[in-house]
């Protein structure tokens, strides 16, 4: 005879309570650091996909942001995120190049000859491009176009030949950029974002690139006094989770997150255009020099690119499956010609 474990009230209620607890089980908060300071039009977008996911998963996905640096620069995050004190971070693509190389492809100097061929080239190499962010280990939620950098400085550049003198930061890590400095015959400082204001302060560095929005948004327009009115190239950020905590999540609800942040980034994408444009005309209003670059520079600041490039390819700094993909959608776009 098989004996009795309990009463049969307590054993149906302790049923009960395990079927209730599984249907209403809440995966702990993904924690995501990133640079950008709070109350940025970056953070405001986070933090309503956030409020939007919480709200349709019923608080089973919670999002928990650290903005501002505060978790430290990228490559911290990166090492917080592999043993578990983060589940995420938003990292712009030179930075994320370290784990996922392809993500950096936006980025080469002077690629896009404007934002048109910036959305065309997106529209068909996006999907190939969070191929290669899940292929090291995370989820993409996202991809920012944050608009193009332009080289500012505390010196009156114009030329090539004046970016000589110059003490150029580079970000840290950021392999493109490297490149295309030194193919100048430029030896660029590497430092870590959350380092530029202060090492413009000290005089360590004298010249950053940055996007408009961006050099406002981060107070380096209170350092730099003038800008070259040359796009280096084309900026991105990229909010990652690592995969094992979105395999934590109910498929229902990875959808959901998926979603709401695919709405967000398409928001972004249009927000930036804007306030890069206004930001251009505060920097202006604030006394800050445009300076046309030289016209005997432009074939030079031309090859500049495709040296860079072919260095880069030379490198292994992309895969040459993304190499041709680019090639094959810039020859589409320009009639044959990359």
């Amino acid at each position: 005879m098989k004996l009795s474990t309990g009463p049969a009230w307590l054993r149906l209620a302790a049923v009960s309570f395990l079927a209730l607890a599984g249907a209403t089980v809440h995966a702990a908060p993904l924690r995501i650091a990133t640079l950008a300071p709070d109350g940025t039009a970056w953070m405001r977008e986070m933090r309503a996909g956030a409020d939007a996911v919480k709200q349709k998963t019923d608080g089973r996905v919670e999002i928990k942001y650290f903005p501002g640096g505060v978790m430290g620069d990228s490559q911290t995050v990166l090492r917080k995120v592999k043993v578990g004190q983060l589940q995420g971070g938003a990292f712009t693509a030179g930075e994320l190049s370290e784990v996922a190389k392809d993500v950096q492809i936006y980025s080469l100097p002077f690629l896009f000859r404007n934002l048109d061929e910036v959305d065309r080239v997106r529209a068909q190499l996006d999907e190939a491009v969070e191929a290669s962010v899940r292929a090291a280990g995370f989820e993409p939620l996202g991809i920012s176009g944050g608009g193009f950098a332009y080289l500012m400085s505390t010196r009156d550049l114009k030329s090539r030949d004046d970016l000589k003198a110059a003490k150029v930061w580079i970000p840290q890590g950021d392999k493109i950029a490297e490149l295309a400095f030194r193919t100048a015959g430029i030896t660029p400082i590497p430092l870590a974002l959350s380092d530029v204001y202060t090492s413009l302060q000290t005089g360590l560095i004298d010249s950053a690139a940055n996007t408009t929005a961006g050099a406002i948004a981060f107070q380096w327009h209170t350092k730099l006094k003038y800008m070259i009115d040359l796009p280096l190239s084309y900026v991105t950020g990229i909010l990652v989770v690592d995969n094992k905590s979105w395999g934590k999540i109910d498929e229902a609800d990875r959808a959901i997150v998926s979603a709401e942040f695919a709405a967000v980034f398409k928001r972004l994408d249009a927000q930036n255009r804007l306030d890069n444009a206004a930001a251009l005309d505060a920097l202006k209003q604030a006394g800050m020099t445009i300076n046309q670059p030289v016209a005997a520079d432009g074939k030079s600041w031309e090859s500049l690119g495709t040296e860079s490039y072919q260095e880069l390819i030379r490198q292994g700094g992309i895969t040459p499956d993304m190499q041709k993909k680019l090639e094959a959608v810039l020859a589409s776009i320009r009639g044959g010609s990359r």
